[in-house]
């Protein structure tokens, strides 16, 4: 979500009179934060997730399922309700999308040593979930966990229905405004700016997936010059913020002891991202097409690309203007702890970098936030522009909120008990609150054990982007591998009989281990929980969730997307032209709200396993 300021928003013209203003208050006020707690040590050790939840209308009679744009009546709902909830068990809050809603428990959980607050995880999603439910009784409006409704940005796909325009704050084709949060000023801030500052409109395409009947070449029929212009032969064309800011996904954040710990915590997570990401895949299909990917990171980073053509490297440059590889949604570029996996070049501010190392911050940390501050900001309130460079960090969250990277290093807030975090922000949605509860149960775990036995995980960060763009492949669970390190203990040698530090690996290598090559995700798990204190109740929770995930990595349970795809390429409506019809697209979903609500069971997806807790 990110920082969700209020106030009167500034226009692209008038917020780039500021930008300069902005960036420096925000490099000078984690300058203000960063010496004042970079000794700070002994914080507890807290997680929590957000989970982001997609509203969908269902006409029965028609056999249809849209997107319900109405979220804010619910969420103001959910959120007096909220007040009066003495437990403070949840809070809401909105999302980019009108139909959207995002839930964090009331209060972090608090790793205490025995794990047992793995016995309430699941609990505390399933109570998120039930909250809302029981403001949608009687609507016809259900509550799902999916990453990317199939059908978003085809004709009437919204309820109530909304038409695209090309003159409003999208000027999409197939998105309308009325689908972007109408009561919060940031997202359409956003969405006109970022368009603005680009000097077009975003644009993604995805490659389609080719079955029998798909046209050959694949091409539509867009009645706009620019769409035309964008729109690549055989790929799925979208160019709206909201086809990727639309998306949902699980987050989970993580506060460390120390700025130390939460650094290393960082860098070894950065390995894991794309492993993760391609077991949680859950998004085959956009604009009612099915495509040749399983991951929204790709549409997700192309809806908030503000580059412009210099910094894209389609125009030349100017004296002031650098080419910028990727995104300001991307995957990590630097480690924090060492330089020696830094491979891919940094592109950073020297005059912020030389500010912060003037100030005291050392050159990897220097180089991180110089990094982030090459970005310009794009939502702005005219009643933030003065600032205290002491005791507010406004301007910084700027910045470092619209940096949507695979991880994100969290410095704590000024006037604030919060320590050090980071946050995980790879991992796709699941269907089911056990699935929810399962994946970042794993990762929760990974932490531990990664701080536990001093785990090194580093690999080149170029080889990090390669599994990120792999892990996006269809099935890439079962069909690809990835560079992962072969040694993961800090006492094995770095280089082994003259072999890589690393080497491809399939995902069930990784997550399950392989004699001879890599120990296993899981195992070194289960290895840290016979080292520790946990009573039989926890482990049994814990153990049910690893076997999902074990069988999900060596592929006798689907990944979200594979059951997606394969619902809908056997469906007796689909023509084997890679199409989601109307019909196909309304069955699905109501097979997931009928799995979600524990009515049916899906064995495909979660075999025989069900939740201990």
């Amino acid at each position: 979500m990110g920082l969700l300021s209020v106030g009167t928003a500034l226009s692209w013209s008038e917020t780039k009179k500021y930008a300069y203003h902005v960036k420096k208050a925000g490099v000078q006020q984690f300058l203000a934060i960063y010496n004042r707690l970079k000794g700070r040590k002994k914080d507890a050790l807290k997680w929590g997730d957000e989970l982001e939840y997609t509203l969908v209308y269902f006409d029965h009679e028609k056999k249809q399922a849209k997107l319900y744009i109405n979220g804010p009546s619910i969420l103001e709902k959910l959120q007096a309700k909220q007040e009066e909830d003495a437990s403070k068990s949840s809070i809401w809050v909105p999302e980019y999308a009108s139909y959207m809603l995002e839930a964090t428990p009331g209060k972090p959980w608090v790793f205490i040593g025995d794990l047992s607050e793995f016995n309430t995880v699941e609990a505390n999603m399933k109570l998120r979930r039930q909250q809302a439910l029981t403001m949608l009784e009687g609507t016809g409006v259900s509550l799902l966990t999916i990453t990317a409704f199939p059908r978003i940005g085809c004709p009437s796909f919204t309820e109530p229905l909304a038409l695209p325009s090309q003159d409003g704050v999208c000027r999409s084709l197939f998105f309308p405004d009325e689908a972007i949060y109408p009561t919060h000023p940031r997202f359409r801030t956003l969405t006109k700016n970022i368009r603005e500052r680009r000097g077009a409109k975003v644009a993604m395409n995805l490659p389609i997936f080719r079955d029998v009947n798909t046209p050959s070449p694949f091409t539509e029929t867009l009645d706009d010059d620019d769409a035309r212009a964008a729109a690549l032969p055989d790929h799925v064309y979208m160019d709206a913020m909201g086809f990727g800011m639309g998306c949902c996904c699980l987050q989970m954040t993580f506060q460390a002891c120390s700025i130390e710990e939460a650094r290393f915590l960082y860098d070894q997570l950065i390995p894991i991202c794309p492993v993760v990401m391609a077991l949680s895949a859950g998004s085959p299909a956009f604009r009612g097409y099915l495509t040749d990917t399983d991951c929204r990171w790709d549409v997700i980073s192309g809806s908030v690309d503000c580059r412009t053509k210099q910094e894209r490297g389609l125009e030349p440059l100017t004296s002031d203007k650098f080419v910028i590889p990727k995104s300001r949604y991307g995957t990590v570029d630097s480690y924090l702890c060492t330089e020696k996996y830094n491979d891919i070049d940094v592109v950073r501010d020297e005059e912020f970098f030389r500010l912060l190392k003037d100030g005291g911050v050392d050159e990897l940390i220097a180089q991180h936030v110089a990094h982030l501050f090459i970005r310009d900001p794009v939502s702005l309130f005219q009643e933030k522009l003065e600032q205290s460079i002491e005791t507010d960090a406004d301007h910084f969250e700027n910045i470092q909120s619209t940096n949507w990277q695979s991880m994100r290093f969290k410095p704590p807030p000024p006037k604030s008990d919060i320590g050090w975090r980071v946050e995980f922000r790879v991992c796709e949605i699941q269907m089911t609150d056990f699935e929810n509860a399962a994946f970042a149960c794993f990762v929760v775990l990974l932490t531990r054990v990664i701080l536990s036995f001093g785990l090194n995980f580093y690999l080149p960060i170029s080889k990090v982007d390669e599994n990120t763009k792999v892990a996006q492949r269809k099935d890439a669970v079962r069909n690809e591998k990835f560079y992962f390190r072969r040694k993961p203990f800090p006492d094995d040698c770095e280089v082994v009989d003259g072999e890589l530090e690393y080497e491809q690996m399939s995902i069930n290598t990784i997550v399950n281990g392989k004699k001879g090559h890599f120990p296993g995700l899981i195992p070194l798990m289960n290895r840290y929980l016979d080292s520790v204190d946990v009573d039989a109740e926890t482990r049994c929770t814990i153990s049910v969730y690893l076997k999902l995930i074990e069988q999900k990595a060596n592929g006798e349970l689907m990944t979200t997307a594979r059951w997606m795809r394969e619902f809908i390429t056997s469906h007796h409506d689909y023509r084997r032209d890679s199409c989601v019809s109307e019909l196909i697209n309304y069955d699905l979903m109501c097979a997931i709200d009928r799995f979600m609500r524990g009515e049916e069971s899906c064995r495909q997806l979660v075999g025989d396993l069900t939740s201990s807790t």
